[in-house]
C-alpha cells in the first residue's frame, strides 16, 4: 500500500505538526509514502530525511500534480487544498481517499464542498464539533473523530534550567500559539497581565509564536514589565518544563495540540471553553473559562498562582489523560481506515 499525503498549507502550524508526527510513525511501520506540499514547505524541511517517504514541491495551480497522484492506492489529504485534489482525481481514477479536517470554522456549504465530503471514503475530525460541521454539509459522509496527538519530545535539562535562570523568582505563565488575536486570542493574555502587574508581581507571562499580529499585539503589550514575546520556541518541551503554568484562551478551537504537550509534561492549565477543548480537558483536569472573557481568564490565573494544591491537583489529572493521545494511538486510528478503504 501506498500512501499519498496532500498539504499545501503555508508556514508550520498545529496541522503541519501533526501531519508530521503522523508521517514519522506510519514510516516507522514501513510504509511506502508520497508527500505533496506546496513550494519551499515547513513542513517538507521538517520531513528531510524521513524514511521510505518520497516529497515533491508543487508550484501552483495544484491541478497538474494529479499525474502524481497515480501512485497512491490511498489518498491523504491534510486541508482544504488537498481535499479538492483528492476529489478531482478520485473522480478521474477512482481512487479512494480521506480528509483530515482540523479546524472548527463552519465549512460553507456549497455543491463542491458537499461533494468533497461526501464522495470521501472517510473524514477525519480531531473533535466533536468538527464531526458536527461536516456532518451538517454532508450528513452521509463517514467521519470519525480521531484527536491529535502530543509529541514524545524530552525536555533538554540544560535548556529548561536556563529558561528557569532567565526568568528567576517569576511566576512563569506561559503560551504558546501562532499570533492570531482572532483565534488565539493574545490580547485578552496581555489585558491580564495588565491587571496582574501589580497585584501578582510575580507572575510573568511569556508568549511564544509568531504570526501576522505580532507587531500589533507588541504594541498593546508596550511598558508592560510582566509580559515577554519569545519567538519561535524549536523545542516547546523546554519551555514547558520550565514553567508554572500554561494558559490558552482561545477564540475557538478544533482541538489545540499544544494543550496535549502540557498535559503530557505535568502543567496546571487555564484554557477557554470553545471548540474541542473540552473533548480532552474536563473540569477535573484544567480551569475552563468562557471564551472572550479577560475577568474570568485574569480570575482563573490568579486563583492558580495563589493554590499550589489546585496546581498539583489539575496537573497530576490531565497528565493521566494525557497517554490515550500518544502519536501511536493516532498512527493506530489512521492504519484502521487506510485497511478498510484500501482498493
Amino acid at each position: 500500500m501506498r500512501l499519498v499525503h496532500l498539504n499545501f498549507a503555508k508556514g508550520f502550524r498545529g496541522g503541519e505538526r501533526q501531519t508530521q508526527l503522523l508521517i514519522e510513525k506510519l514510516a516507522q511501520r514501513g510504509y511506502d509514502q508520497l508527500l505533496l506540499v506546496r513550494k519551499n514547505s515547513e513542513l517538507a524541511e521538517a520531513l528531510n530525511g524521513c524514511p521510505s517517504l518520497e516529497i515533491v514541491e508543487v508550484k501552483k495551480p495544484y491541478l497538474r500534480a494529479l499525474p502524481l497522484l497515480r501512485q497512491g492506492d490511498i489518498l491523504h489529504a491534510h486541508e482544504t487544498k488537498g481535499a479538492q485534489l483528492a476529489y478531482w482525481a478520485n473522480l478521474l481514477r477512482r481512487t479512494p481517499y480521506l480528509i483530515t479536517r482540523r479546524v472548527d470554522i463552519p465549512i460553507s456549504s456549497n455543491p463542491l464542498n458537499r461533494a468533497i465530503y461526501t464522495r470521501a471514503r472517510a473524514v477525519a475530525a480531531l473533535s466533536s464539533i468538527i464531526a458536527e460541521q461536516i456532518r451538517q454539509i454532508a450528513p452521509d459522509a463517514s467521519v470519525a473523530v480521531i484527536p491529535s496527538a502530543h509529541t514524545d519530545t524530552a525536555p533538554t535539562p540544560e535548556t529548561v534550567q536556563a529558561i528557569r535562570r532567565r526568568y528567576a523568582d517569576k511566576f512563569l505563565i506561559l503560551h504558546a500559539g501562532a499570533l492570531v488575536d482572532r483565534h488565539k486570542g493574545q490580547s485578552l493574555l496581555i489585558e491580564s497581565a495588565r491587571t496582574l502587574e501589580k497585584r501578582r508581581p510575580r507572575a510573568h507571562f511569556l508568549l511564544l509564536g509568531r504570526g501576522e499580529d505580532e507587531a500589533t499585539l507588541k504594541e498593546k503589550a508596550r511598558g508592560l514589565s510582566n509580559l515577554t514575546f519569545g519567538g519561535f520556541a524549536e523545542n516547546i518541551a523546554d519551555y514547558l518544563a520550565a514553567s508554572d503554568l500554561f494558559v490558552f484562551p482561545s477564540r475557538h478551537e478544533g482541538l489545540g495540540s499544544v494543550l496535549l504537550d502540557a498535559m503530557r509534561l505535568g502543567l496546571p492549565i487555564v484554557a477557554a471553553r470553545v471548540g474541542g477543548i473540552p473533548d480532552i480537558l474536563g473540569d477535573d483536569d484544567a480551569l475552563l473559562i468562557p471564551p472572550n472573557d479577560p475577568q474570568a481568564l485574569t480570575d482563573a490565573l490568579t486563583r492558580l498562582i495563589d493554590d499550589d494544591a489546585l496546581r498539583r491537583q489539575l496537573a497530576e489529572s490531565a497528565k493521566s489523560r494525557a497517554g490515550r493521545y500518544s502519536p501511536d494511538a493516532m498512527a493506530d486510528a489512521y492504519e484502521a481506515i487506510y485497511k478498510e478503504i484500501a482498493p
